[in-house]
């Protein structure tokens, strides 16, 4: 079924592609992505000279009969892990499609067609206009410049006047929709709703009258007012005009544009009710909504199902609203086959759709992939433009590559792509967390003598980049300077403010901001919430950030598992036990006493209900004041278990599927316990989420690591696709909960296979053993692994370099300097062997030795045996997991 064409007044602009460069070359190829280790990036390159692993080959992949060239395969996308081209090693079909979609990294709140304003219009609209609207929107320009550089505010009258003169030479709807659009494209929304109205007075026609609100409520949604085009509809509907599945369209698209989701289902499903059936741009401008709202990917794919039931077929617009959706939920499986779907559908794909793939990319945590999706792109004849290298510098930034983000900078002015506003924005951030302010600002001047001048997104970036460096007086200057120059502080900016604060521990000035952002009228989001959250859970404010996350929800606001994240990873982070407690006993310990747990409970939800006034002013207030400190470490630790407990239970609830991370927390607060009972709270909300993560970490703490190791071994393989950065985290956190019940062969197993499969980068030489990015339970395994492996090269007759080292970092994240908790570990452990290690003068993060004395220790009787280690752990009975009241939500 064909297609149906749109008029002529409506644009659903928020899809259509960037600015091609060259020609819309359309290809019936598709990625396989050969090997998922990947390289550093080079500069991307014709095919000719390329080395990368990128491979093509014909025709799609995902069915058995796609050689026939009339059949498509079956669609597989209402399942968002559905399996890929990609040649990673295979999981147990049990658990190969929930893990697929549940290491899918993280949520982004940013989206990439946001970075696509100013697309050029379409040739078959601009044809429709007269050349007398171009005379008359040339003379309403001049008009509004004079207003706006006089004293005269009477822009409406200038409007009028205009109008007026040029009325009796206007053609109609054709060159009114032509001056709403041209007027919104430069910003003049006042000047458009005027020439919206003139001209509103002047139809009769009511089909005429439905074009124009279908045009004013497409220019009003591009420009963000979804309020106001809300208004225009309504009052066409109320004046008999408003009717027609464009005007409907053009507001669904509106709300799409400023992430309103679930506004844009429920004028979906009115529309429907009316009576109007939707069109091909109504499905993509709702397939858009989900993508910018954040939504499922299910409610996007339900859509779909939808729209291919009515009969319509998708377009490039469809798919790329599809990948939209994928990016921000950062599935990169899915996109991936969206992907070839729609190369196997004939449809051509444009700069927009490898953007957007891209993104999708970054976000799924495969930036070496998508260099080399860049680095195929000459081979479609498209060239990677300002968005390209904008999403991949963002990628790069927030998985901490700060260095290659950098070099793709220098890059990017070499291939002569000039940078924009938003490049410029990334730069100065990337440089202002790095403590680099000189750079940063040297990026400010830069970005103004190119005619970009200095904006909230730029303020935001310095913020936080002070922030970070703990210089919270030069963010109070910068602020009173970001006001003075009257830029008007938006969400991003308040919650980077409240989160600088709140992590600082200045409570009163997070108090005040937090007042002034009420005063603003702005209305709080999940990201201001989550940033608000994990603020406190960085302080070990568990409670605190409790009570936040049942606000958010009374609110309306749907948390999302980074919300969720922050808080188990903060259970225990403060206060915690010994780190080489010897729980294991089976024992209930503090947990056992019920009724104690039943009125802690009982207390945190009185204290939960009797909040008076708003409840982040009372907690910061209380924090303020230093309210917030527990007596008793015990009484703290039990009503925190009681909390994350009701956390987990709320997730279940609102179905929040986790991801790695949120795996990564639970085996990290399972090494906080005191005991194996309590850690068994924990274990089995972590069965409930996922069954396999569960088998290996409850194996291996239970002392089956033969038995496990297989099962294990395929886990590995999916965590082998994260970034390094989560990857690591989920290796650490493992580690930590083995090491922390006794389980420490099985921990170096763990910490040997993460050395194997190149986990944390330049951990291991013959001389030298760096500890920078690993966990506790995980360094400390590693010690006694390259100690025995320094001791095989001693025994074998070698000699051992001059000097040894390991590297531990000086904490400079620690209350005191130079007493990192990382460094008090190794330096307990090295001690306790009593290897003759000790802290380098130059460098209080360095463990050195001569490699004569670790050669002589080596050799005496009893190292061997203090090197090997042993699990403490047998397996034992397993008992009944206790049943706790958890803290209602």
């Amino acid at each position: 079924m064909a297609s149906p064409i749109p008029p002529p007044h409506y644009s659903h602009s928020s899809t259509k592609p960037y600015p091609q460069n060259r020609n819309n070359y359309q290809t019936h190829y598709h990625y396989h992505l050969q090997n998922p280790r990947q390289t550093l990036h080079r500069p991307w390159s014709p095919p000719s000279s390329s080395s990368h692993n990128l491979t093509l080959s014909r025709g799609p992949s995902r069915s058995p009969n796609a050689a026939k060239p009339t059949t498509l395969p079956p669609r597989p996308i209402s399942n968002p892990s559905f399996t890929t081209s990609c040649s990673y090693s295979p999981l147990p079909s049990q658990t190969q499609s929930e893990l697929s979609s549940h290491f899918s990294g993280r949520r982004s709140t940013r989206f990439v067609s946001k970075m696509h304003f100013g697309r050029p219009k379409s040739a078959a609209l601009a044809s429709r206009h007269t050349s007398i609207a171009e005379e008359a929107l040339h003379q309403l320009a001049m008009r509004l410049s004079c207003s706006s550089s006089s004293s005269d505010d009477g822009d409406d009258n200038h409007v009028e006047r205009v109008l007026v003169d040029f009325e009796p030479k206007l053609c109609g709807t054709d060159d009114y929709t032509f001056l709403l659009r041209e007027l919104g494209n430069r910003g003049e929304c006042s000047a458009a709703m005027r020439c919206f109205q003139f001209a509103i007075r002047r139809e009769r026609r009511r089909n005429e009258q439905g074009k124009l609100a279908s045009a004013m409520i497409s220019v009003l949604g591009r420009l963000g007012k979804v309020d106001l085009a809300k208004k225009v509809f309504d009052t066409a509907i109320k004046d008999g005009y408003g009717s027609t599945v464009y005007a409907y369209s053009a507001l669904i698209s509106a709300y799409a544009k400023s992430g309103c989701c679930d506004d844009a289902i429920k004028v979906f499903e009115t529309m429907k009710a009316s009576g109007l059936k939707p069109n091909l741009v109504t499905y993509n401008a709702l397939i858009d909504a989900c993508g910018k709202g954040g939504a499922d990917f299910n409610l996007a794919s339900a859509i779909f199902d939808e729209m291919l039931k009515k009969g319509f077929q998708p377009d490039r617009i469809t798919y790329n609203s599809l990948l939209a959706v994928c990016g921000g939920a950062g599935l990169w499986d899915t996109a991936l086959n969206l992907f070839n779907e729609m190369v196997h559908r004939g449809i051509a794909q444009d700069i927009y759709t490898y953007n957007t793939l891209l993104d999708a990319a970054c976000n799924g945590g495969h930036l070496d992939v998508a260099f080399e999706i860049m680095a195929d792109m000459p081979a479609k004849n498209l060239l990677p433009n300002e968005v390209t290298y904008s999403i991949l510098i963002r990628g790069c930034a927030k998985a901490g590559r700060l260095d290659n983000a950098l070099s793709l900078f220098n890059e990017m002015k070499f291939a002569g792509v000039k940078l924009d506003r938003v490049s410029y924005n990334t730069l100065l951030a990337i440089y202002a967390s790095l403590g680099r302010f000189e750079e940063a600002l040297s990026i400010g001047h830069e970005m103004e003598s190119m005619g970009f001048k200095k904006d909230v997104v730029t303020y935001n970036a310095l913020l936080d980049g002070y922030g970070k460096q703990g210089e919270y007086e030069k963010v109070k200057e910068l602020f009173q300077e970001m006001k003075a120059e009257r830029f008007v502080p938006n969400l991003l900016t308040y919650s980077t403010l409240i989160s600088v604060y709140s992590k600082g521990g200045l409570y009163r000035e997070a108090m005040e901001v937090y007042k002034e952002f009420k005063m603003g009228g702005l209305k709080a989001d999940v990201v201001f919430y989550s940033k608000l959250i994990d603020a406190l859970c960085k302080k070990g404010l568990v409670e605190s950030s409790v009570l936040l996350l049942e606000e958010m929800t009374e609110k309306g606001i749907r948390p999302n598992v980074v919300t969720y994240n922050s808080i188990i990873n903060a259970f225990g982070a403060t206060g915690e036990c010994s780190t080489d407690g010897a729980g294991g006993s089976g024992k209930s310990g503090s947990l056992v006493e019920s009724p104690q747990s039943v009125v802690l409970r009982d207390a945190v939800r009185s204290r939960i209900e009797h909040t008076d006034g708003d409840r982040i002013i009372r907690i910061f207030e209380e924090l303020a004041a230093g309210n917030s400190c527990h007596s008793k470490k015990d009484k703290r630790f039990r009503q925190e278990i009681l909390c994350v407990l009701g956390v987990f239970q709320k997730m279940h609830e609102l179905k929040i599927k986790p991801n790695v991370v949120t795996f990564s927390a639970i085996l990290t607060a399972c090494s906080r316990c005191s005991s194996f009972y309590e850690a068994s709270l924990l274990l089995e909300e972590l069965r409930l989420f996922d069954n396999q993560v569960y088998g290996v970490a409850h194996g291996l703490l239970m002392g089956h690591s033969e038995n496990v190791w297989l099962q294990a071994a395929s886990l590995f393989d999916e965590v082998r696709r994260m970034d390094s950065a989560t990857a690591s985290a989920f290796y650490n956190a493992l580690t930590d909960v083995l090491w922390h019940f006794g389980q420490r062969r099985g921990a170096q197993l763990v910490v040997l296979e993460g050395k194997r499969r190149h986990v944390w980068e330049n951990t291991w030489s013959d001389f030298c053993l760096d500890l920078h990015l690993m966990s506790s339970g995980a360094a400390r395994a590693m010690v006694h692994a390259w100690l025995l492996n320094i001791r095989s090269i001693v025994f074998e007759g070698h000699e051992l370099p001059k000097l040894l080292s390991i590297l531990t970092g000086w904490g400079k994240h620690s209350k005191v300097v130079g007493d990192g908790t990382l460094k008090r570990a190794i330096e307990g452990l090295l001690g306790g062997l009593g290897a003759p290690f000790r802290v380098a003068e130059c460098n209080i993060g360095r463990f050195i030795s001569t490699g004569a004395m670790v050669a002589s220790w080596l050799r005496e009787s009893g190292t061997l045996s203090v090197l090997i280690l042993h699990d403490d752990r047998t397996p034992t009975q397993t008992a009944y997991l206790p049943q706790l009241h958890t803290v209602p939500l």
